[in-house]
């Protein structure tokens, strides 16, 4: 038996000013911080009640998800536990909506319209253009990557393709020594569900994820799922999921 623990960065800096983030690598909010911590307790709860034994970490790329993972492990007195990190795990690529203010943009494009590149399942927001400062075409994270493989913009469906091809390749393998933490974002996290828990492209538009909050799931022989959990007040987690519901945008 083994668990995959999958956490959603803290909030950061831009979900706190209400703007579509992306690729775009913005630090933790103090509320973030605090929320990295907080995970990082229940886990180590989890941890003294002897339910969970993590062996290694993964992270995306971006600062949020790295700050998050650092932050928790401290918490959990774990900070010593390996760490590997993708860019599969980032975030999906809102294109030319990143940076821009969800509110704003709803009144510009229309509700309707904004909520169909947040949550429908195949349909991105308008792309950027490579020469877009915001395209990461001149980040050094990603110069060890084809300039194909760099988005300009995502759906969901974009973000299954990428991230499923890293849990079999990957994090697969990690699992079968242990439990693993993956510390990543709302729609990396959302594409792993959908793969580990079978959601149909219909109702992956419904799964929201917290921030701060983890999500355990537990792995019998040959990867069956046989149970998944958040931790935490159930009350509270429920309330964090209206919030993300609620926004305006991813």
């Amino acid at each position: 038996m083994s668990h995959l623990v999958l956490l959603r960065h803290g909030q950061s800096v831009w979900n706190a000013e209400n703007r579509f983030t992306g690729w775009t690598d913005v630090d933790l909010s103090p509320v973030g911080e605090d929320e990295a911590r907080q995970a990082g307790r229940l886990l180590r709860e989890e941890q003294e009640a002897g339910q969970l034994d993590l062996v290694g970490v993964h992270t995306s790329l971006l600062t949020r998800a790295v700050r998050t993972a650092t932050l928790a492990l401290e918490t959990m007195g774990r900070p010593w536990l390996p760490v590997r990190r993708s860019w599969r795990l980032n975030e999906r690529h809102y294109g030319d909506l990143q940076g821009r203010n969800k509110a704003e943009t709803a009144e510009r494009h229309g509700l309707e319209q904004v909520q169909r590149w947040r949550r429908s399942y195949d349909e991105p927001p308008p792309p950027l253009d490579p020469s877009d400062p915001r395209s990461g075409t001149q980040d050094p994270r990603y110069r060890g990557l084809p300039a194909s493989a760099l988005p300009r913009s995502e759906c969901l469906a974009d973000v299954v393709r990428r991230v499923v091809p890293w849990f079999e390749d990957c994090l697969a393998a990690d699992l079968a020594h242990g439990d693993v933490l993956v510390v990543a974002h709302g729609n990396s996290i959302r594409a792993l569900a959908k793969h580990l828990k079978g959601i149909s492209d219909e109702a992956i538009v419904d799964l929201e994820v917290p921030t701060g909050v983890p999500w355990v799931l537990r792995f019998g022989p040959d990867l069956t799922l046989e149970e998944d959990r958040f931790l935490g007040d159930p009350a509270t987690v429920a309330a964090l999921q209206e919030a993300v519901r609620r926004q305006a945008g991813g």
